[in-house]
């Protein structure tokens, strides 16, 4: 315990370096971007002495070296700084957005998961054989599918055709009152405060973007089910279990059992991926999430926002990745805690 202890307080230091080489990075990136806000905010028919009085206004125009150490210290004070073009504070904007993005990709990740252990488990368990084939087309087919494309189809057919979708406008309906703010979760604010309509209207819009992000990323967690699940069942774990005359799905328990950890680390590295990467659904269904908050971002060169999206999201990173290595440190007392 004493290490498992020590191993912990060593990633917790682990954090603050981290977080700094990634401020660093971003600032460093985010200077490289081709754009000018100032431009961009005065506009088109801006004079060249309005554009610069602009640029001073917003601090662009000192040395790089001065703007950088302005921004670590006001991180350090906890401030991201103001939206050029809004002129709200970023870390506000976070709180707004980045619940109805989790509020997306963690039901989507759920489907990802029981669809890829369904699929990867099949391809393991009958390998070779038909069902593995046919496991291996659905998984070739939802990998080679782009997300937005799939998010149209799922519009078009659904939502178009037969009727049975709402429109993708939002998280609610045009009529549908929104609940007392509470938490900023909307499911959770709508059970807080009895709003049923609002939340079978939040249900119902969910359904379309978080089973298009859970087919797609379904496949690439199969993928990995199906190869560490198959090396499982041809362990020698496995062949006892089975010369012991086990029952069949108690053998097939121990094999997942021992593939757990990579299909646990796989599962945190998509939330990752997701939290930056539903960019494209979230604008394709008007979500309002993080994702298309900081994709606006960039477009416009709001660099304040930016760099802010890119904070925030990896330091959920780091966290998720420290909470993903304790839980397996203690599900496998043989994993190292060096």
């Amino acid at each position: 315990m004493r290490r498992l202890a020590l191993y912990i307080a060593r990633r917790l230091v682990m954090i603050p370096v981290s977080m700094f080489v990634i401020m660093t990075l971003c600032f460093g990136l985010v200077s490289l971007i081709p754009g000018d806000p100032a431009a961009a905010i005065t506009g088109g028919y801006a004079t060249a002495e309005q554009i610069e009085a602009v640029r001073d206004q917003l601090g662009l125009n000192k040395p790089l070296g001065e703007r950088y150490l302005d921004y670590v210290g006001k991180v350090l004070r906890g401030d991201l700084g103001n939206s050029f073009f809004t002129g709200r504070p970023v870390i506000s904007s976070i709180g707004e957005y980045l619940p109805n993005t989790l509020e997306l990709i963690i039901p989507a990740l759920v489907v990802a998961i029981v669809l890829g252990l369904a699929l990867g488990g099949i391809g393991a368990y009958f390998q070779g054989r038909a069902p593995d084939r046919l496991s291996s087309i659905a998984i070739t087919i939802t990998q080679s599918i782009p997300d937005f494309v799939l998010g149209l189809v799922g519009i078009y057919l659904f939502f178009y055709i037969l009727r049975i979708a709402p429109a993708p406008l939002g998280r609610l309906g045009i009529a549908d009152s929104e609940p007392t703010q509470i938490t900023n979760f909307l499911f959770v604010d709508s059970l807080l405060t009895g709003n049923w309509p609002a939340l079978g209207s939040a249900m119902q819009h969910a359904v379309l973007p978080v089973l298009t992000l859970g087919l797609i990323y379904s496949s690439y967690f199969a993928k990995t089910t199906r190869a560490t699940l198959g090396q499982a069942m041809n362990s020698v774990q496995v062949e006892f279990a089975r010369a012991c005359g086990l029952p069949e799905w108690q053998v097939v328990r121990y094999a997942f059992v021992a593939s757990r950890t990579a299909i646990l680390t796989y599962g945190a590295i998509l939330f990752g991926v997701l939290l930056g990467g539903a960019a494209i659904i979230e604008t394709l269904f008007s979500w309002r999430g993080a994702g298309q908050w900081a994709l606006d971002a960039m477009l416009k060169v709001d660099v304040p926002v930016i760099q802010g999206f890119v904070l925030v999201v990896g330091l959920m990173t780091l966290i998720i990745y420290l909470a993903l290595d304790v839980l397996i440190v203690m599900l496998d007392p043989r994993t190292t805690h060096g």
